[in-house]
C-alpha cells in the first residue's frame, strides 16, 4: 500500500530522456552555456553583459545552505558585480510573490559580512519564467521595483529589481527570435535563434552520462527524503493514537471512580469510607483520589 501511495506522490517524475528546458535541472544545466546564458539575460533585461561569472563554490552559498533550505536554479553574477538568480516556475503558487522577496533578501544577506557598509550591496535581478501568467495582464515581462506611492516618478534606488517572465503572453512589444524562444519554453519546435541554441543545448546535456547519473541520485534522494517523511508521519501519528488511547483510558477510570464514590456515599458509606476503598482498588493515594474527584 505505502509503494502504491509513493508511486501516485511521484507519478509526474519524469526519466531523464523526458525532461525539457522547463524542468528546472535540465534548466540550470543549459544556463551552464555562458555565452547561451549571456544572451537570454541580455534579451530579457535588454542590457548589455560583458561576461558572467558562476556562483557554484560552497563558500558563495554558504547562507543560503544555512537557511531555510533554498535551493537556486542558477545564481551568478556580471563584470560590474549585478548579481542574477534566475528560477523556472511550472507550478502556480500563492507565495510565489514573498518567495521572490525572500530570494532577493538571502542574496543581500550572502553579499555581507558582520560589519559591513550597506553600499557593498549590488544590483540584483531575481527572474522567474513562469510558463503561466502570474498576473493575468497578458505581459510576457512584468518588472518590479521599489517606488514612492506618492510620487510614482520618484525610484528608489535600492537596487533590487524582480522580473517574472511569461511565457505564454499574447506577444505584444516583443521581437520575433523573443518570441520563438517564449514558444520554445512552451514546447513547440525551436527552428531559429536563442531558441535553436537552447534546444542544441537540451540535446547536448542529455548527452552527458555524468549529468545523467547526478539527475538519478537526486531523484532517489528525493524518494528516500519522501519514505522518512511518511515514517516519521506514521510513528507520529501512532504516537498520537497511543496518546489519545491513554487519554481515553484514563478519561474512562476517572468518570468510574466518580461515579464508584457517588453510588457509596447515595447507600449511606461517608466520604472517608468511600475514599478509602478507592484507594484500595485503585492503588492509588488520597491525593490522587481527591484530585480526580475535584476535577468532576
Amino acid at each position: 500500500m505505502e509503494k502504491i501511495i509513493e508511486d501516485q506522490f511521484f507519478e509526474d517524475e519524469k526519466s531523464y530522456e523526458e525532461l525539457t528546458i522547463t524542468d528546472n535541472f535540465m534548466f540550470a544545466k543549459v544556463m551552464l552555456n555562458e555565452q547561451l546564458c549571456k544572451k537570454f539575460l541580455e534579451m530579457i533585461l535588454h542590457i548589455s553583459i560583458q561576461k558572467i561569472e558562476y556562483y557554484n563554490d560552497e563558500k558563495s552559498l554558504k547562507k543560503f545552505y544555512h537557511s531555510k533550505g533554498i535551493r537556486l536554479d542558477v545564481y551568478l553574477n556580471d563584470e560590474k558585480g549585478t548579481i542574477y538568480n534566475i528560477e523556472m516556475q511550472n507550478s502556480r503558487h500563492a507565495n510565489l510573490f514573498k518567495r521572490s522577496r525572500y530570494y532577493q533578501g538571502m542574496i543581500d544577506l550572502n553579499l555581507l559580512e558582520p560589519g559591513d557598509d550597506y553600499n557593498k550591496l549590488k544590483r540584483s535581478y531575481v527572474i522567474f519564467i513562469c510558463t503561466f501568467d502570474l498576473f493575468g495582464k497578458g505581459r510576457h515581462i512584468y518588472t518590479f521595483e521599489n517606488r514612492c506611492i506618492e510620487e510614482l516618478d520618484l525610484v528608489l534606488p535600492d537596487e533590487a529589481i524582480k522580473v517574472f517572465v511569461n511565457t505564454t503572453g499574447a506577444g505584444n512589444g516583443v521581437d520575433e527570435e523573443f518570441l520563438e524562444l517564449m514558444n520554445f519554453f512552451n514546447g513547440e519546435l525551436a527552428t531559429t535563434g536563442i531558441a535553436k541554441e537552447m534546444q542544441e543545448e537540451v540535446d547536448k546535456v542529455k548527452r552527458k552520462e555524468d549529468w545523467r547519473v547526478e539527475y538519478m541520485t537526486m531523484m532517489e534522494l528525493e524518494r528516500q527524503r519522501y519514505r522518512e517523511g511518511m515514517e516519521r508521519g506514521m510513528e507520529h501519528a501512532k504516537e498520537k493514537y497511543r496518546e489519545g488511547m491513554e487519554k481515553g483510558m484514563e478519561h474512562e477510570r476517572e468518570q468510574s471512580i466518580r461515579s464508584l464514590v457517588k453510588q457509596a456515599l447515595k447507600y449511606g458509606a461517608s466520604m472517608e469510607d468511600a475514599v478509602g476503598d478507592i484507594m484500595l482498588e485503585y492503588d492509588m493515594t488520597e491525593e490522587q483520589v481527591k484530585h480526580i474527584l475535584d476535577k468532576g
